[in-house]
């Protein structure tokens, strides 16, 4: 089975099984456990922020940052597709009281500054206190530029908002881009980044940001369970996914436009452009659901967001799965043409 539901289904490198297997572990309630203490501050640096917070799951990630952030009764701007708006449960709401309002997606990802400005409420006592922006890099897919979130966090700073980065895929990000991470992350004043995805540790998120924020964020993370005992287990094979598996993401990537290239040839599907490890796809005429059920019975499972078809590139699909992938699609749509 040639499985591009989403990068999320990699599995460990015997590399990080064997972290996980020699871990230096203690009660990280406690503070204790050396090996996420290390990862810790080794995020921090590779960030360039002053303090990190190891978390079991990027949506764990980006609550604590908004709990930590906000007030009950503050407002986070958001783009209406965003992870944090579209798959967190309304996370925000739910367990911090915190108000949303949405603002639409650009098809590249990004948020234009002058809908922020429109969104930001006034000093009124009717309305609720505009606290926070939240951006996210990759969006589904889409790479945001340096120079876009640049200008995002000097407007926010300029406009007494914060600005946090869901930053779950942001090492693909910084590879599409060719720019040190550190760099993508500067202007914003926390971001999460998740190990489970292309860098395909099995367990965990990172936060960063001041050490003042993390200090509230680590009490957030206690507040909603996310409080861990000796999961250095976990964090030693988050340390070998950052050593090892960031510049392999180029693969991924290169696998991405390769897999696009070949369907772009098929009358049945718009294809939409590749900038990272996803390919959207939808049909011209058909149902997309029974078109993946057919080609789940020919060996491929691939995701879906809404009327569009989904294929993310991971570790552990390699050109031939690629190929494959192409011809599968291609022999299904001639023959529900055919029909």
């Amino acid at each position: 089975m040639i499985d591009l539901r989403s990068d999320t289904v990699t599995k460990p490198t015997p590399a990080m099984l064997e972290a996980m297997a020699k871990a230096e572990v203690g009660d990280d309630v406690y503070g204790e456990d050396p090996t996420i203490n290390r990862l810790q501050e080794k995020c921090a640096e590779l960030f360039g922020k002053e303090a990190g917070l190891f978390v079991s799951s990027g949506s764990q990630g980006n609550l604590v940052s908004l709990l930590a952030h906000c007030q009950r009764g503050d407002e986070i701007i958001v783009g209406k597709n965003n992870h944090i708006f579209q798959w967190e449960q309304g996370g925000a709401a739910s367990l911090g009281g915190i108000h949303t309002c949405t603002i639409d997606n650009r098809k590249d990802g990004m948020l234009p500054i002058e809908e922020i400005e429109a969104a930001i409420r006034y000093d009124d006592p009717h309305c609720p206190v505009s606290k926070l922006v939240c951006i996210e890099n990759t969006q589904d897919g889409r790479v945001l530029s340096k120079e876009y979130t640049e200008s995002v966090g000097q407007f926010c700073r300029e406009k007494n908002l914060l600005l946090h980065l869901d930053g779950a895929r942001i090492y693909n990000a910084a590879i599409a881009l060719k720019l040190p991470v550190k760099s993508l992350v500067a202007p914003v004043d926390s971001m999460q980044m998740c190990f489970s995805k292309g860098l395909s540790a099995p367990v965990g998120s990172i936060v960063v940001g001041s050490k003042d924020f993390i200090k509230r964020a680590h009490r957030a993370r206690k507040l909603v369970g996310g409080a861990m005992r000796q999961a250095g287990v976990l964090a030693a094979a988050c340390s070998v996914a950052l050593d090892t598996m960031v510049e392999r993401l180029q693969e991924d990537h290169d696998n991405a436009k390769l897999l696009a290239d070949g369907l772009k040839n098929i009358p049945l599907l718009n294809v939409e452009p590749v900038e990272s490890n996803m390919v959207f796809i939808s049909l011209k005429e058909g149902d997309a659901d029974a078109f993946k059920e057919t080609l789940k019975k020919e060996g491929l499972l691939l995701g879906n967001v809404k009327h569009r078809i989904r294929m993310v590139t991971h570790y552990g699909i390699d050109q031939s799965d690629i190929k494959k992938a192409v011809d599968i699609i291609s022999k299904a749509s001639r023959e529900k043409a055919a029909v």
